[in-house]
């Protein structure tokens, strides 16, 4: 797997841990070794931006993805011969709103900013919760992959 991680940002994460965790949903989901999928740690300011400019809310926001394909949940897509390998999209974290929002829960930071982040990679590969039956397959797969890469949730 082929995951671009950049952190423009100062807060302290571990960008290590979030790109294997992305490469290992994208094995565990049964995507082809070559798929690419790339994860930006941004600070306030710019997450407040693409929030705005994306989604039409004011402020900065703790995850967005923004996927590049239309893909069904669970049906990963079969290499093609000769194609560029599939980029599935961008994940965007912001640390100090993930901060923010984990001392609200009451949950450890990088607990958190992995659930986040299986989050927006489940949003690049298909999973939405736009009403009950969705929101609870998402829900499942994100804890069995929590669960998969070593950070239970429940």
């Amino acid at each position: 797997m082929n995951v671009f991680l950049s952190d423009e940002q100062g807060h302290p994460a571990d960008g290590e841990s979030l790109r294997a965790a992305a490469a290992a949903i994208l094995v565990a989901e049964g995507y082809p070794t070559d798929t690419e999928a790339a994860v930006y740690l941004v600070d306030a300011i710019e997450m407040a931006g693409y929030n705005e400019r994306f989604m039409n809310r004011k402020g900065p926001t703790d995850v967005l993805a923004f996927p590049t394909e239309v893909l069904t949940p669970g049906e990963a897509p079969r290499p093609v011969p000769g194609e560029p390998p599939l980029n599935v999209g961008d994940v965007f974290l912001c640390p100090v709103e993930v901060t923010r929002r984990a001392g609200e829960e009451n949950v450890a930071y990088d607990d958190f900013i992995h659930l986040l982040l299986v989050h927006g990679m489940l949003h690049l590969l298909g999973y939405e919760h736009e009403d009950d039956a969705d929101a609870a397959v998402m829900e499942r797969r994100e804890d069995e992959l929590l669960e998969a890469i070593g950070r239970p949730w429940s």
